[in-house]
């Protein structure tokens, strides 16, 4: 099996800008996430095999239930790296429903599928403040 390291995992945004995910760590804190902001996950690895087929396949859950699947056909890659594979965006649900902790697993499995990284993390749906409106003049 080839050496595969998941390196990082950032969430990129023109709402909030970069938040990287921690990895490996003890805390699970949750990352808050404005309702309604559309969010790019930039994925960073390094292999030390060639690897042909690399998918990354992600879950997510609320409360146990598995909301949403996902799966990302990012191609062969050579022995090297670092490597940085941005996924598409994508717009985050709004209303109060949907405001709350979110559990998302992503996998990295090769052609034979064969896992050969996986990362879980948790994020939050929080409403967005207010805009500022403004008044018309009097």
């Amino acid at each position: 099996m080839a050496d595969f390291e998941l390196m990082d995992v950032t969430l990129v945004s023109d709402e909030f800008g970069r938040r990287t995910i921690p990895l490996d760590e003890e805390e699970d804190e949750a990352v808050a996430l404005p309702a309604g902001a559309v969010i790019g996950t930039v994925l960073t690895f390094r292999t030390d095999e060639a690897i042909d087929g690399l998918k990354f396949d992600e879950e997510r859950s609320r409360d146990g239930n598995v909301i949403a699947t996902f799966t990302h056909v990012l191609g062969g890659f050579r022995a090297g790296g670092p490597y940085e594979i941005q996924l598409p965006a994508e717009r985050l649900p709004v209303g109060p429903a949907n405001c709350g902790t979110y559990e998302a697993t992503g996998r990295f499995v090769d052609a034979d599928g064969r896992e050969l990284a996986r990362e879980t993390y948790r994020f939050q749906i929080v409403p967005q403040p207010p805009r500022d409106v403004p008044q018309a003049p009097s």
